[in-house]
């Protein structure tokens, strides 16, 4: 506040004396009556006035003061409420929002507050007592507003220029309760003023008949020169001496004043600096707080890109979990058709068969029931290793007599690919792992390296021990090699060894189980390939010392019997085309059509073949398997359709998928019927009896 501001009030009393001055000079030129009452009177009427004056203007600029600081409170409140809970909103965290809108509580005056989503339902509540639970039911534009003794607050909740909702607010409206108090005061104020007005007036009066004048002159001089050291000169010790001494003192008073003022104005320039640099301090407050906020702005983009890598996975193991129940379905239902194909006509009563065909298909049942209890035993170990319910035995292994078991195992698989096995001639190493466990390990490395080698190939164990302590043991063959986005690929469950072909029986969670077994028994596992030279897999486990010669099981034999023929009939018989790569399968249908009789069946083990089969032969019915090597089965058809010569024989799908979707997929490719795996001979016979009633 200036000088030139607080003027006014400063010389209040000497714009007293100048109106008493006035009067006197007024008084001259009439009779005045009863001047002590007039006087009083005067006085009184003036205090009042003044008195009412600036109390009701102080009344008014603080309430005034007061609400406007209110409303801002509140909105900044408001404000504040929605950037907090932005986040939340953004995140749809109701959790987080009512612990923002718990804040609230430090905040007494806030009776009730609520978020809304931009939807406008309630999202987040807040009440300070169970009686202010209830809510608008939808959010109101932004504003603040006052409703009876409650002020209520919508303020919109906007992120990156995208309403995410609206925070209201409801709290208690003090300003008539702060009136009351004012008019009490006021009351008393005008009470205790009007009291001392009347008492100086009374006293004033018996002094202010005679020195009114020369007061005030002296008053007026004052006012224009603002000289504040003049004095009234002392004439006389009666009552205008007193008045005089009453001027004079007044004089000093407000020249005390005015020094006063003088010191104030000062102490308010040091309070303006002071606020100033708490102003700056302030600013810094707010640069640090901004800061914060881009902190935790980078935290949250860090969290969600988190969040995205976590979805991204998520979706990942969705896939890989889809496409391992189309796996499965496809590779369990392929030696069960074997098994229950082979059985349904071994069980049939009307079939006299000869010992020989007899044990030709419980060879087939066999092979296929070992076939499917591995991968049973496969997924099962997978289980038990995911859910940490494998018991491992530790023990000291001789590697000598678990790698000639484990020769003894693959060398008939070795044998059928004409793969070349070579083992240490002489292994003097030891670990201590699960025995079991270790020739699982080994034997599931051996049988990959067998089975996705070349045909002709070789495959090379070696045992080194290492510099830390530990036995390596590796396996490398010559196979065609992976690259190196298969090697990234290689240990994630049904990864099948990286290959694209379908002619490789398995589940593709070997290696997942042996790396997982490998590390159970304290062992590491790692690879290393080049694309058309081969692949090497090495184990490192702890080496222990040399271990007592084991016993050796000899493994169950296999049943071997040879392969029949199909059955002939006569030229004039219908031709059927079986395209199959699986020989058991093929075996079962060459059994079955002979079965049915009155028909020719060749066949194809993969789709080309098939298809120029087609062309040569010109079958009246197509069966056709949907997952063959190379080509597949949906592709052939659409060949087959594509070419006139081929276009209107019935082809039969016959495949172990077995989902609904692979269903209507086929059907709608243009199989003429969908006969799944395992297969039922009464279906089959059925299906090839209705194409070759619509052929005809």
């Amino acid at each position: 506040m200036t000088m030139r501001d607080r003027r006014p009030s400063q010389f209040g009393a000497l714009a007293g004396v100048q109106r008493a001055g006035r009067a006197v000079g007024a008084a001259r030129a009439r009779v005045v009556l009863s001047l002590r009452m007039k006087l009083i009177g005067v006085v009184l009427v003036t205090t009042l006035a003044a008195l009412m004056a600036a109390l009701t203007a102080m009344v008014v600029v603080d309430l005034r003061a007061y609400h406007q600081a209110w409303l801002n409170d509140m909105s900044t409140q408001a404000e504040l409420l929605g950037q907090t809970s932005a986040p939340a909103l953004a995140f749809d965290d109701a959790k987080l929002a009512r612990e923002n809108l718990s804040l609230l509580r430090i905040r007494p005056q806030v009776r009730a507050a609520a978020v809304y989503l931009a939807s406008g339902n309630v999202f987040a509540t807040y009440s300070a007592s169970a009686s202010e639970n209830r809510f608008p039911r939808l959010p109101e534009p932004d504003g603040v507003s006052v409703r009876g003794r409650d002020l209520v607050v919508f303020k919109r909740v906007i992120s990156n220029g995208e309403i995410l909702g609206t925070v209201y607010l409801k709290a208690d409206y003090e300003l008539y309760d702060r009136v009351q108090t004012y008019l009490g005061i006021a009351a008393a104020v005008l009470a205790f003023g009007m009291l001392v007005a009347f008492a100086l007036s009374s006293w004033l009066q018996r002094i202010v008949t005679r020195p009114i004048l020369s007061i005030g002159t002296i008053a007026r001089e004052v006012v224009e020169q603002r000289d504040y050291s003049r004095r009234a000169q002392r004439l006389s010790d009666d009552e205008v001496g007193e008045l005089v001494g009453a001027f004079n003192d007044m004089m000093a008073e407000i020249e005390r004043r005015t020094a006063e003022l003088e010191r104030s104005l000062r102490d308010n320039a040091t309070e303006v600096a002071e606020r100033r640099a708490a102003q700056q301090e302030v600013m810094r407050l707010n640069t640090e707080l901004e800061q914060r906020v881009r902190e935790r702005t980078a935290q949250l983009e860090q969290v969600n890109r988190g969040l995205a890598e976590a979805t991204a996975s998520a979706e990942q193991a969705n896939r890989a979990k889809s496409e391992f129940i189309s796996s499965m379905s496809h590779e369990l239902r392929t030696p069960l058709n074997a098994i229950l194909g082979f059985g349904q006509l071994m069980h049939a009563s009307n079939i006299d068969l000869p010992a020989a065909k007899q044990k030709e298909f419980s060879r087939h049942i066999v092979h296929a029931g070992n076939h499917l209890l591995k991968l049973i035993d496969e997924i099962l170990d997978l289980a038990k290793i995911e859910s940490a319910q494998v018991m491992l035995s530790l023990e000291v292994v001789a590697l000598d007599a678990l790698l000639d078991e484990c020769r003894t195992m693959v060398a008939p698989a070795a044998v059928k690919r004409r793969i070349q096995t070579r083992f240490p001639a002489a292994c003097t190493a030891s670990v201590k792992v699960d025995r079991t466990r270790l020739k699982q390990v080994l034997l599931n490395l051996l049988s990959n390296a067998i089975k996705y080698n070349v045909e002709g190939g070789s495959v090379i164990v070696e045992v080194n021990d290492t510099a830390s302590g530990r036995v390596r043991i590796s396996v490398r063959d010559t196979g065609p090699g992976l690259r190196a986005e298969q090697l990234g690929a290689l240990f994630q469950p049904f990864n099948r060894l990286g290959q694209e072909a379908t002619s490789v029986e398995g589940t593709g969670i070997g290696l997942v189980v042996t790396k997982r077994l490998v590390e159970l028994m304290h062992g590491t596992i790692d690879v290393s390939s080049t694309v058309g030279v081969g692949s090497e897999f090495s184990i490192e486990l702890p080496a222990a010392a040399q271990a007592a010669p084991r016993t050796v099981q000899p493994d169950e034999a296999a049943f071997v019997s040879a392969p029949r023929s199909s059955r002939m009939g006569g030229l004039a018989e219908p031709l059927l085309l079986y395209v199959e790569d699986n020989p058991a399968n093929l075996t079962l249908v060459q059994e079955i059509v002979g079965l049915r009789g009155g028909m020719r069946l060749i066949s194809a083990p993969d789709a080309q073949l098939g298809i120029e089969l087609a062309r040569a032969h010109q079958p009246q019915l197509i069966l056709l398997d949907i997952h063959l090597p190379g080509l597949s089965g949906i592709d052939a058809l659409a060949i087959l359709r594509a070419d006139p010569s081929t276009a209107d024989i019935p082809v039969i799908a016959l495949t172990a998928n077995a989902m609904p979707s692979h269903r209507e997929r086929a059907l709608a490719a243009g199989f003429f019927r969908y006969v799944t795996k395992p297969i039922s001979v009464r279906e089959l016979i059925d299906a090839i009896d209705a194409a070759l009633s619509e052929a005809d």
